[in-house]
């Protein structure tokens, strides 16, 4: 398994459409992050859709995400994190796209 800042990344589609289905979700306008407290349990997730462009465009996406998780991950409750990209991240400089991932956190009383 992968781990990025200590949590394992998600992979089977099952673990994210569990995560999709029993999590509480956040919306900001460049990042929508679903979250499922679980203890003793670090997973995380990013996915980007097709409506964001091409291959290109979505891993870029996933590599900004996966960048700010890192800079958050020690300060997080156990649990899985899913971190869906919308479109509007790319719109977004990176002061303006840090503040909208801290404020899903935040929202979803993820922080320790």
């Amino acid at each position: 398994m992968v781990s990025i800042g200590g949590f394992y990344t998600l992979k089977l589609h099952k673990e994210f459409q569990y995560i999709y289905n029993k999590g509480k979700n956040q919306h900001s306008s460049s990042v929508v992050l679903f979250f499922l407290p679980q203890k003793g349990i670090h997973k995380v997730g990013f996915t980007a859709t097709k409506k964001l462009g091409n291959a290109v465009k979505r891993n870029r996406a996933k590599r900004r995400m996966r960048a700010l998780f890192r800079e958050h991950s020690d300060s997080l409750k156990d649990g899985t994190y899913i971190f869906v990209a919308k479109i509007g991240l790319f719109e977004r400089s990176y002061e303006e796209f840090q503040h909208d991932f801290q404020k899903v956190l935040t929202r979803a009383k993820s922080f320790t």
